[in-house]
């Protein structure tokens, strides 16, 4: 991997143990763990937001979509009178 920054964190010493067990059990170094870890968890911060911002618009267009359900049920509903005036 070219580019690599090295920065400095501060774990708890429990949070370190169980990160060094994982990395030794995947065969992993610390490193590598927390890139990981940090893909993860920016990937899924990522879905949350697109999740977000698809509620806010399926709220902002609620009212609208409902006016032209309504619509399209009134011409569907029409069209059902006829039918069955014809076949009943």
């Amino acid at each position: 991997m070219s580019n690599l920054k090295k920065i400095i964190i501060t774990l708890p010493d429990s949070l370190l143990k169980q990160a060094d067990q994982i990395a030794e059990e995947q065969k992993n170094n610390r490193s590598e763990l927390i890139r990981e870890a940090l893909i993860l968890y920016l990937a899924e911060q990522k879905k949350k937001r697109i999740r977000t911002e698809l509620i806010r618009g399926y709220e902002e267009m609620k009212e609208l979509n409902l006016r032209l359900a309504e619509e399209g049920m009134g011409e569907s509903l029409e069209d059902l009178k006829v039918y069955e005036e014809k076949w009943i």
